[in-house]
């Protein structure tokens, strides 16, 4: 029973999706960090107030209504998703595109006259139906690649 656990454990996805939720909480508190000591201040600044409107509230027939709380926890959202978009999410899509590998021009495509099957257009033989197609009319690219020979 404790080997099946054991192994279980030490899977590598196992193990992957551990250290992701480990290094993902610490990034949390970073991002956090940032916003609570940069961000949020500036906001206060721009608008005049402190940047802390979780006192703000309304009354309404005697219920009280923090409406603060949401609006600092709304701004507090956004300034986090835009920190991960502007700071993780465009850096990261720019070196991927930078390093990511050409892909290759997929070869010409005919249909073989037999089996109408889709095939590269210098072939001389069908992979399908293996009936030659390098003479036949209507298939200019296998002529042109016979006579290149």
């Amino acid at each position: 029973m404790f080997k099946g656990f054991r192994s279980f454990l030490l899977r590598g996805n196992v193990v992957d999706l551990a250290v992701g939720i480990v290094i993902g909480a610490a990034f949390t508190a970073v991002v956090t960090g940032f916003v609570t000591a940069f961000l949020t201040p500036l906001i206060g600044v721009a608008t005049g107030a402190v940047g802390d409107f979780t006192q703000k509230t309304f009354d309404v027939a005697g219920t009280r209504f923090p409406y603060g709380v949401f609006v600092n926890a709304l701004i507090s959202f956004l300034l986090v998703a835009a920190v991960i978009y502007f700071a993780v999410v465009v850096p990261v899509g720019k070196l991927q595109t930078r390093f990511e590998s050409a892909k290759p021009v997929p070869a010409p495509k005919v249909d073989c006259p037999e089996c109408l099957s889709s095939i590269p257009a210098a072939a001389t033989r069908c992979s399908f139906c293996t009936s030659e197609v390098g003479a036949r009319p209507g298939l200019p690219a296998q002529t042109q690649a016979l006579q290149s020979h």
